[in-house]
């Protein structure tokens, strides 16, 4: 009898875990260069929901283990996700030697369109990392708090405009008045002339500052790739942002994954769902 009211037992725990696990559906779009690779995370438990559209940086993908676990902690939440890879990265088309801002900036804005017309999406979210979050900033302004919810930057990185317009990428010199065809960064990765020559001229702050609903700003005092004083810089264009200041973490919080993404989705829940959901 024991036997069998834990085999039981086991069922009901097995049907109750498959039935709060998020569905999750793999699919392509069109972007500005080529088919994009995304993945839409909803909740099973949920006839309605809000949704987070989630953006990888410079070199990243999708699958980056600081936005997947913010996927599964949000999907947890009541909350769905969609990653996807900007063009040239991950398993989108096209090649990294022609990525610019402005066209990872498109790629959003199909994504956000492809989005916008799900059936079950109360309201619609970003959050970027790193130049992702630049991306989202000026997805954001663009689009105004009447479509997007809610922002959140992680690491954000636009002090690249002002790296390329004197020459610099990660450290990498060349004449930004004879931009090269591209240049090598010391991981091995080629960056094209579209990238160097478009990047100084992006306007990040007059296009991100557009946005008036709330923001939450989040960098460490220790990230070595992106200064700490641009968080804090970009948190002052806006009107309702709350800035977050983490120490012993690096640009992509590798020290504390979890334990950052809590405090982001603590953050969204607060702003995102209601005493009816």
């Amino acid at each position: 009898m024991k036997k069998l009211s834990l085999f039981f037992l086991t069922i009901i725990l097995f049907i109750t875990g498959c039935a709060s696990a998020p569905i999750n559906r793999e699919f392509t779009l069109q972007g500005d260069h080529g088919q994009l690779s995304a993945v839409l995370h909803t909740p099973a438990h949920k006839q309605m929901y809000p949704l987070v559209i989630i953006m990888h940086g410079f070199n990243a993908n999708k699958k980056m283990g600081l936005l997947t676990d913010l996927s599964a902690q949000l999907n947890k939440r009541g909350i769905a996700t969609l990653l996807f890879d900007f063009n040239g990265h991950g398993q989108s088309e096209g090649s990294f030697l022609d990525m610019t801002i402005p066209n990872e900036l498109e790629d959003a804005r199909r994504v956000y369109a492809y989005a916008e017309k799900l059936p079950n999406v109360t309201s619609i979210s970003l959050t970027g990392h790193s130049m992702g979050a630049v991306v989202g900033a000026m997805l954001a302004g663009e689009l105004g708090c009447q479509k997007i919810k809610t922002l959140v930057l992680m690491s954000a990185a636009p002090e690249i405009t002002q790296d390329t317009a004197k020459g610099d990428l990660f450290g990498v010199h060349y004449d930004p008045k004879n931009v090269p065809q591209y240049i090598t960064l010391s991981n091995g990765l080629k960056v094209g002339r579209a990238f160097l020559a478009t990047t100084p001229r992006v306007p990040i702050y007059a296009i991100a500052a557009r946005y008036t609903g709330p923001v939450l700003v989040i960098h460490s005092k220790d990230d070595q790739l992106v200064p700490y004083r641009y968080g804090v810089e970009f948190s002052h264009i806006y009107e309702h942002a709350q800035f977050e200041a983490l120490e012993g973490l690096d640009h992509n919080f590798t020290q504390d994954t979890a334990g950052v993404n809590r405090q982001i989705v603590d953050y969204l829940a607060a702003t995102l769902l209601k005493p009816v959901d």
